[in-house]
């Protein structure tokens, strides 16, 4: 059976063992639940108040009540989405000491799909790039630990290390075999951002990110094409990950004079803060574009949608990934804490990145144009499917033989997004409202 049938089959027989325990147990819950709105908390409390008695009453051995406890909250954040978080009491006092200020990472941006850990995107020149990892990829194990079977918050821990010592990741990769990469960790930077002429008199800014103190290099490399006599600007944007949304902001700015950029909210779309332009900020106010592509999540969907909702330009390429959020710690009697997700941020309409489907998060572009090579986020499972299909389970790193890379055609590709592009801004394309 594949892993999707197997989870399937899991996730029908724990609903029916629930419900159905539940039912002969309380008795008269079974006739008021129907009455019940879903999302009722006393209900739902209820549930959990009666498997706790029952377990600490008739389970056969004495249990440990702790850990079914700390079992029982990281079931809670998995329900909610890949930011939140359980952590336990070291956890907690390395989070709030910020312990990870000291470790190295890879220079990739992770999310959580299908309860793998996904690469978002990968920065160039970074250990992850040099290693051959790309956006796209799912990790299965981190080392000897399977990915299905931690939070994106362990997930992440488990990659920052010392610096210079290695960590080993096997990789599912559409199209291609699994394979064991290894990447040595180290204390990086992004690089700053660069311009060049392309045909036609137009200027291409390549952002790599937008982490603190990045927009200053876009904004000097924009300068100097404008001092260059440059009339039609792309901005790419495509696999830049997480980033600062103050940087994005300012970034956005750099091109449009007025308006609302964007927006932090919080519980039912309430308006948190509200980012505008300001119109001494701005540098270039002739055509621009923006690139964008799967990879593009967080910062970078700031700068997209911005784009969009002002109407200033173009925005080309594929749909965003859909990021961008703010976790609060909430401290718990034991020690251990919830890392929750109290604040998303949104494109100026208000309309939030991170969503809990697809198709309704990210920014969508309003010339679509799909590279062929660019791995969806829902073929996961499909992923998953196919190692099973094909008899290969997977297995720990530490476990196996190190896979052949798959080998790397000498042909240049064609940017067809760029070319795409350049075809808008030298009028040769009709640009479609999305």
């Amino acid at each position: 059976m594949t892993y999707r049938g197997k989870f399937f089959l899991a996730m029908v027989s724990t609903a029916v063992a629930v419900y159905a325990f539940a039912g002969v147990l309380l008795g008269w819950y079974g006739d008021i639940s129907a009455q019940q709105p879903i999302n009722d908390p006393g209900a739902q409390i209820r549930i959990f108040e009666s498997v706790l008695q029952h377990i600490q009453n008739d389970y056969v051995d004495e249990p440990d009540l702790e850990k079914v406890r700390n079992g029982a909250l990281r079931g809670l954040a998995d329900g909610l989405d890949p930011y939140t978080s359980y952590l336990s009491a070291d956890q907690v006092r390395d989070f709030e000491a910020n312990k990870d200020s000291s470790r190295a990472g890879i220079g990739a941006e992770f999310s959580q799909v299908s309860a793998y850990l996904y690469v978002v995107s990968v920065v160039k020149d970074s250990p992850a790039f040099k290693a051959g990892i790309q956006s796209g990829d799912v990790i299965e194990y981190i080392d000897t630990k399977a990915t299905r079977d931690i939070s994106l918050y362990d997930a992440k821990h488990l990659i920052l290390g010392e610096p210079g010592t290695k960590v080993r990741l096997r990789i599912l990769r559409s199209g291609a075999k699994p394979q064991t990469i290894e990447v040595v960790r180290s204390v990086f930077s992004a690089p700053d951002a660069t311009s060049e002429m392309k045909e036609g008199g137009i200027g291409l800014v390549k952002v790599f990110s937008l982490d603190k103190g990045n927009a200053e290099s876009v904004r000097i490399q924009v300068s100097a094409l404008k001092a260059k006599g440059v009339k039609k600007i792309i901005l790419d944007v495509r696999n830049v990950g997480g980033g600062d949304i103050e940087e994005a902001v300012a970034v956005a700015n750099l091109f449009i004079k007025q308006g609302d950029l964007a927006k932090v909210v919080g519980r039912e779309n309430k308006v948190v803060k509200t980012y505008a332009a300001d119109p001494s900020k701005l540098v270039y106010d002739g055509k621009a574009v923006v690139l964008m592509d799967l990879g593009t999540a967080g910062a970078a969907e700031v700068v997209a949608s911005a784009f969009v909702e002002s109407k200033r330009g173009d925005v080309i390429g594929e749909q965003s990934f859909g990021a961008g959020s703010e976790q609060k710690l909430f401290t718990l009697k034991g020690g251990d804490g919830f890392l929750l997700t109290t604040e998303k941020w949104a494109s100026a309409s208000g309309k939030p990145f991170l969503a809990m489907k697809r198709d309704e998060g990210g920014v969508k572009p309003t010339i679509e144009v799909k590279r062929p090579e660019t791995p969806e986020p829902v073929e996961v499972e499909d992923l998953v499917d196919q190692q099973d299909a094909d008899g290969r389970p997977g297995a720990p790193p530490a476990d196996e033989p190190e896979e052949e890379k798959p080998a790397k055609s000498s042909k240049p590709q064609v940017d067809i997004q760029l070319q795409k592009a350049i075809e808008v801004l030298n009028g040769k394309a009709a640009a479609a409202a999305g």
